[in-house]
């Protein structure tokens, strides 16, 4: 994959509102992986549908999230770091009004779909933008702060067990609206405007393909195998058998 060549900066004018923007953003992502899990009863009786179908908007974030986080670097390399981060900044928070507004799981799964491709820049691009708001020398507080980002993965069940209790499983996804609204105008304020690489180069679109492949069915297989018993089920053999052919032929690519 072709990774982001930006110029190393000795920090940027604002720093701390930069980490805020862009943690606060990452800590959405990162709580959507896990609110939605004990909001599922609720949601299953409002659309009628199965354990096995309804397990379908946990499985569709995460694997939309897995496939797109390798275009990342491609993306911020080709049309600027800043331009995708608040184009994702925007879009996850856009389809998380969707994912509260629908009315049938069909939909659901789809907005559950755009939205987890969305926010699969947040976290990756995060990085790379509070390395560079921070001075070389206080790279490890930047990690530090950086971090805070993933605490959402524990926040989530709490926050959604909370959200669906006094109000509706709806308002997992309506929360993340004014945060998302605060840290999509924080980015547009506060990130520096970054130029992309002159030299264009070429998606390696077999990479692509065969790594998108081989994490998507491996993310499934194991989102999945408990609830099918594992290899005794044929889908959890197939998506095992295609894990490792993509991720071989990626392997025998690169």
């Amino acid at each position: 994959m072709a990774q982001a060549q930006h110029t190393a900066s000795q920090g940027a004018k604002h720093p701390y509102l930069i980490s805020f923007s862009v943690v606060l953003a990452s800590l959405l992502y990162s709580i959507d992986w896990t609110i939605a899990v004990v909001a599922l009863p609720h949601m299953q009786g409002a659309f009628s549908a199965t354990q096995d179908q309804i397990s379908w908007v946990i499985t569709s974030y995460i694997v939309a999230s897995a496939i797109m986080i390798p275009m990342a670097g491609w993306l911020s390399n080709r049309f600027g770091r800043k331009r995708v981060y608040v184009l994702a900044v925007a879009g996850f928070t856009l389809t998380s009004i969707v994912c509260g507004s629908v009315s049938t799981l069909t939909f659901e799964v789809i907005a559950r779909v755009a939205q987890g491709m969305c926010g699969a820049f947040l976290v990756p691009l995060s990085l790379a933008i509070m390395l560079d708001a921070f001075p070389e020398e206080e790279h490890p507080k930047a990690m530090a702060i950086w971090g805070i980002g993933w605490a959402g993965s524990f926040i989530g069940p709490i926050l959604g067990g909370v959200l669906t209790e006094y109000l509706s499983w709806r308002y997992i996804f309506f929360i993340n609206i004014p945060f998302g609204i605060v840290a999509l105008i924080g980015c547009l304020l506060f990130l520096p405007k970054d130029v992309p690489s002159k030299i264009k180069e070429q998606l390696d679109w077999f990479g692509f393909l065969t790594l998108a492949i081989g994490i998507a069915s491996l993310q499934m297989m194991l989102d999945r195998g408990q609830r099918l018993d594992w290899f005794d089920s044929g889908e959890i053999i197939f998506e095992g058998c295609l894990a490792l052919t993509a991720l071989y032929m990626f392997n025998v690519h690169v």
